[in-house]
């Protein structure tokens, strides 16, 4: 529910995304960003995904994202080749990539920055974000899920989807609590794909 409730606040509150847009996925293949592709594709995105790896990749063109770059790839110019006014939104996960984001993020376009998966934000130069009239903006899930009705309102959108088959929800990766280490030796390795659960022995 926090990973379905952040794509949809992201999607419809950062960035409320508006049918025939293109938006860049960073982590696609990660648990909010699968989510994100298939929010985006429901409201009528083109969606361009990102990921480290080629299982990564098929995992994210397997939800519906149109086309998916690795990161060793050269994206950006990739990127820009498709799009060469540049992309509308970007859904930015990682930090250290915000500003390729900006670069490949359209005059007047968005980058929604939600996390820091890369352990710091590299913003870039804060004269060329203004003189290109490009916004970050950011959120908090919880300034926004401030009531019982406001949770039971989002709530319901987001499982219609799944029991409508809108949305597919990967089959989680499970460890033991006992096996702490090898659970976060995983996620460092970038082995990890949607949700990882630890299970008390």
């Amino acid at each position: 529910m926090l990973q379905g409730l952040t794509a949809h606040f992201l999607t419809s509150d950062s960035h409320k995304i508006k049918n025939g847009e293109t938006v860049l996925v960073h982590a696609a293949a990660g648990g909010v960003g699968q989510l994100l592709i298939q929010v985006c594709k429901i409201l009528g995105a083109k969606v361009i995904g990102l990921t480290s790896s080629e299982s990564k990749k098929q995992i994210a063109v397997s939800l519906g994202a149109d086309a998916v770059f690795l990161y060793s790839e050269g994206w950006e110019t990739i990127v820009l080749e498709m799009c060469p006014g540049g992309v509308d939104v970007v859904f930015e996960s990682i930090g250290t990539t915000m500003a390729s984001s900006l670069a490949v993020t359209k005059i007047l376009g968005q980058v929604v920055f939600f996390g820091m998966a890369g352990g710091k934000l590299e913003l870039g130069n804060p004269l060329w974000i203004i003189a290109h009239s490009k916004t970050i903006i950011g959120g908090d899930l919880w300034n926004y899920l401030t009531s019982r009705e406001e949770r039971l309102k989002r709530a319901k959108i987001f499982f219609d989807w799944i029991i409508d088959g809108k949305i597919k929800i990967s089959a989680p990766t499970v460890f033991k609590l006992s096996e702490g280490k090898k659970a976060h030796d995983f996620m460092e390795g970038r082995h990890s794909t949607g949700k990882v659960l630890m299970i008390p022995n």
